[in-house]
């Protein structure tokens, strides 16, 4: 008997993007095995499709964990969901639902990758280049959701086959280094077989998303040297093939969402296939000429409001200060400040707007921190310069090397550029922990800000070193044991 989630998942897998505009043809859970499915070419292409998929039902989710942990959100007392509150507070429990979900949506895509994988060569009707396609796609997004768990959690199981359910009662953790090498192997997998970007329909993995990603996978191990050589490959191979958009702002429209700074982002149809993201940050009452109604579970922090200068093209569609709900008719603006990035023209819960994934900007700024590292501060001064200069629209605001004389002068300027320019793209916990900087900056954060007092409300926390890691989900440990799947220290 075979634990395959996968296939028992594929029956209600979702075409996007500009793949398809229809859903799969629901086939009855029961009748799909082995043996009956991944026969064909057409076969194949749904079952890849369907390891995207679990990424666009998780994605939408993820600054739930992500950003609520860190200064860049906090929980609005508005809307109610249950798990943000004990994240909020920097007091996450293993039974937590939001962490459950990321675990279980990660291992849900993982496991539709694995039987891509392990079936790649059951049909003889495709051409040998789209064979290669989808097992260089099926990688990359292996890779993507094991980067994620390994960074999230440490430690975790590396499932790379179906298993029966005895054998999955006792699949114990892997080492990290053991993760990150069949992440690094699977991206050098996924190099040597995905077309290029100007080859393939949107929204689909890359050779150049996967040379970018694998660099960012040796910033994360702070494999420095190997970092700096992988992001230097990127931009001397690739480099002409991307460039940062002049107007941040036109990064986050529907009319620009393909845009020429995305190296991989998920896709989503209004109204049909959307993603909630853009309403969850929206005020309850809606914003004229937008939406009708908001989730309001998320409001951006001071500290991160505090850091944005006027003169930054970032600010508006960061943090919007002026609210106009959806009824006001644009009279009578109040000062509210709420989270701008994601929001569009959308029906509500079921926005269209493609939700980057990896995008120029920030491969420049991890090329940057590796530079830093290796002991080149004027390159990695330029390489900042590169997005400040879109960011303010001049050179005035560049850095020199008078300014930023030492490396921990640069982390402090890169970790705040990069708050600032990924804000809400569930980068900032990540960069907060690789700099070992969780601690220090989490202690105390400003949340709303009266602009009558100019007081900001200070909320003070108790971050300790072990929640570098996040627990392991209680509902994993329980299905087999703690002696099979162990707790992270601390929890």
């Amino acid at each position: 008997m075979k634990l395959n989630i996968t296939i028992l998942l594929l029956a209600s897998s979702l075409l996007f993007g500009s793949c398809t505009d229809e859903l799969l043809n629901t086939i009855p859970p029961s009748s799909l095995t082995d043996i009956n499915y991944y026969n064909d070419a057409n076969d194949m292409e749904k079952a890849v499709l369907g390891i995207y998929a679990k990424m666009q039902s998780r994605k939408p989710n993820d600054y739930q964990l992500l950003e609520l942990s860190s200064d860049n959100l906090y929980g609005s007392t508005n809307t109610g969901f249950a798990g943000i509150p004990e994240i909020d507070a920097l007091a996450i429990s293993p039974n937590n639902p939001i962490l459950t979900a990321f675990w279980q949506e990660s291992y849900a895509g993982i496991f539709r990758a694995n039987a891509v994988i392990s079936n790649i060569d059951k049909p003889k009707d495709y051409t040998e280049s789209k064979k290669n396609q989808h097992l260089g796609e099926a990688k990359f997004m292996r890779a993507l959701f094991y980067f994620d768990l390994v960074r999230t959690f440490g430690a975790v199981p590396k499932v790379l086959t179906a298993l029966s359910i005895d054998e999955a009662r006792q699949y114990k953790r892997s080492a990290t280094e053991a993760i990150y090498d069949q992440i690094i192997q699977d991206l050098n997998d996924a190099i040597e077989k995905l077309p290029l970007k100007s080859a393939l329909s949107r929204n689909r993995a890359s050779k150049e998303a996967a040379l970018a990603l694998l660099g960012k996978v040796y910033v994360a191990k702070k494999d420095w040297t190997n970092a700096e050589t992988v992001l230097r490959q990127f931009f001397t191979s690739y480099g002409d093939n991307y460039m940062l958009v002049a107007d941040y702002n036109q990064l986050w429209s529907l009319e620009n969402e393909n845009n020429s700074e995305v190296l991989f982002s998920i896709g989503y149809t209004d109204g049909t296939n959307g993603q909630d993201l853009s309403t969850a940050f929206v005020p309850n009452g809606g914003i004229y000429n937008l939406v009708s109604r908001g989730s309001e579970v998320a409001l951006p922090s001071w500290s991160l409001h505090k850091k944005i200068q006027a003169d930054d093209t970032r600010l508006r569609k960061t943090v919007e200060s002026n609210y106009f709900s959806a009824v006001s008719g644009g009279q009578n603006a109040i000062y509210f400040p709420y989270a701008s990035k994601f929001i569009v023209k959308h029906t509500a819960l079921a926005a269209g707007l493609d939700l980057p994934v990896l995008r120029l900007a920030d491969v420049i700024l991890l090329y940057a921190e590796a530079l830093n590292e290796n002991g080149k501060l004027g390159d990695a001064i330029t390489q900042l310069n590169k997005i400040r200069q879109r960011a303010f629209g001049s050179q005035n605001h560049n850095y020199s090397i008078d300014q930023l004389t030492q490396k921990d002068q640069f982390v402090t300027a890169l970790l705040d550029e990069r708050q600032i320019e990924l804000a809400f793209e569930c980068e900032r916990w990540y960069d907060l922990v690789r700099q070992g900087k969780m601690t220090a900056v989490m202690k105390v954060e400003e949340r709303n800000y009266n602009p009558s007092s100019q007081i900001a409300q200070k909320v003070t926390l108790s971050p300790k070193d072990y929640m570098h890691l996040f627990p392991i989900p209680q509902t994993e440990i329980d299905l087999v044991g703690k002696t099979i799947l162990e707790q992270n220290p601390g929890y």
